[in-house]
């Protein structure tokens, strides 16, 4: 098996900038521990393309619950509640807990997100290192 090479960069909310590279034979356990230390850091949103997205009007309401998760909840666990508060006050649009908890549920099945039954309801967090848009991006019937 070939040496491999693979550098992480992460940027935090307050501008700081890391940078980690591996080189040799890296495993999935290793690449996990990378993960675990970028949680540690405060987390780093997903990225993608610039040149992929849409300008926020464009956007479905299923996208835009979508770009909540990414912006809002990159690591840690969040209720629809939450996705609820943060939609509207990233979009200024209501958004019902009925439609919240339903984009949830189809994001669990897309496999894209985690989820886990708490004595408040249920909690969820984003599966690590997912790019969101790609692996929702090919799938029509998620569409709602």
């Amino acid at each position: 098996m070939p040496a491999r090479k693979i550098r992480v960069d992460i940027h935090d909310y307050d501008g700081n900038h890391f940078s980690i590279s591996l080189e040799g034979h890296v495993t999935r356990e290793k690449v996990l521990q990378i993960l675990d230390l970028v949680e540690l850091l405060g987390g780093a949103p997903i990225t993608v393309v610039e040149s992929q997205r849409k300008l926020p009007e464009e956007l479905t309401k299923f996208e835009q619950v979508i770009e909540v998760v990414e912006k809002r909840f990159p690591v840690g666990w969040f209720s629809s509640r939450d996705i609820q508060a943060a939609y509207e006050e990233l979009f200024k649009i209501n958004l019902s807990i009925s439609t919240s908890s339903t984009y949830l549920s189809r994001l669990v099945n897309k496999g894209v997100l985690l989820h886990t039954r708490s004595s408040t309801g249920w909690r969820y967090k984003l599966k690590r290192g997912l790019d969101v848009q790609a692996t929702t991006r090919s799938t029509s019937y998620l569409q709602p």
